[in-house]
């Protein structure tokens, strides 16, 4: 891999928790990278982000009041995004894309300020964005790469899972790739095509939202069991109120399942598509347990809940999650900083709007590859 020698400077956008910076550190470039600013408008997010990075990085800041005059003296030449999911992800019936206010600072910045650095001769050179999957039939994409093509971007588009990358969770996502460098994204692969690959790196994989999704060989994923906290008393157990009511809407996954379901802002607040949830017994079969549970619940038996309890069915920890979107090694105690009054539910929210650390890694040295 041929990577180039220039320090680079970046600007993290949407910062939240940091993500995109731990990946361009640990990247094969990190060592000639330095994050200048970050900025978000989430203050706890900036707070979290100033505990683990240091001061004076972290800016709380509406993006829609950054314009060229903010963000030339930073002398930038990699931006870093992860706008707003929300307008975009399939999941969501009423998403309206570009019309939706969450969008707009993110046109803002590609459509207003980009243009107006690149009349002053100080556009960054290097782009990465990160989204929700649906993002590839937006609006927005398509307004996004006519700037970027105007602006001469070449650009590189991926739909990744990061069990591509052997990490048991398929939280696909949308990336998107640009950049100003002669000879960048050299290879006999279609740039207006999306890729489910980095060339190079493996072949195509199927649409992580069909049912058939063999992204790799299941000796090719480390278990679940590698991610766990060593103390499982630091992760909360499923209330029997919860049981109760949405018990068989939830995807239960055991220790040595080799995937889980894409963790969200809404982990334990909301039952469907938020995420796995663990069942540490693998006696017991799931199916024929809940099957005698539906059935006790049918009869009005009180206590059916009672019937789950030999499962030990919990959610993951901030901090197991913290390893499946790999902030932290696989095995390790928790490197990551959280201020003190940080509650649960707020971590979870935090770490579900982050990045796969890994997976935007090998992004960036895609991104940096021949130039």
């Amino acid at each position: 891999m041929v990577l180039g020698p220039e320090s680079i400077r970046g600007i993290e956008f949407y910062s939240g928790i940091g993500g995109l910076r731990v990946a361009l550190t640990r990247s094969s470039v990190g060592g000639n990278a330095t994050i200048v600013r970050a900025f978000d408008w989430d203050q706890i997010a900036c707070a979290v982000y100033t505990a683990n990075h240091g001061p004076g990085i972290a800016h709380r800041v509406d993006i829609n009041t950054l314009d060229a005059d903010v963000l030339e003296p930073l002398n930038a030449d990699l931006w870093l995004l992860s706008p707003a999911c929300q307008p975009y992800t399939v999941l969501n019936p009423n998403s309206k894309g570009a019309s939706d206010p969450r969008a707009q600072s993110f046109l803002y910045l590609i459509e207003g300020v980009l243009p107006a650095l690149a009349e002053r001769g100080a556009a960054p050179t290097r782009l990465l964005v990160e989204n929700v999957a649906g993002f590839e039939a937006s609006t927005t994409r398509t307004r996004v790469l006519c700037v970027l093509k105007k602006l001469g971007f070449v650009t590189q588009e991926f739909l990744l899972t990061p069990l591509q990358f052997g990490i048991p969770n398929s939280r696909l996502r949308y990336y998107l790739l640009a950049s100003r460098i002669a000879g960048a994204f050299v290879s006999h692969v279609d740039l207006d095509r999306i890729l489910r690959h980095i060339p190079g790196h493996g072949a195509d994989r199927k649409d992580g939202r069909s049912s058939a999704f063999p992204e790799m060989g299941e000796n090719q994923v480390q278990p679940l069991r590698d991610y766990l906290d060593k103390d499982a008393q630091t992760a909360p157990a499923v209330s029997d109120r919860v049981l109760l009511k949405w018990g068989r809407l939830f995807d239960i996954v055991l220790p040595s399942a080799t995937r889980t379901c894409c963790f969200t802002r809404g982990y334990t607040q909301m039952v469907e598509r938020t995420g796995s949830i663990l069942q540490e017994n693998e006696e017991l079969d799931t199916t024929e347990t809940f099957d005698k549970f539906l059935l006790a619940q049918a009869c009005g038996d009180e206590r059916a809940a009672e019937i789950l309890h030999p499962l030990r069915l919990r959610y993951f920890s901030p901090g197991e999650l913290l390893r499946l979107f790999c902030f932290d090694g696989v095995g390790s105690s928790s490197h990551f900083r959280w201020p003190d009054g940080i509650s649960t539910k707020t971590k979870y929210r935090l770490i579900g709007n982050s990045v796969n650390v890994l997976v935007v890694s090998a992004l960036i040295e895609q991104l940096c590859k021949g130039g």
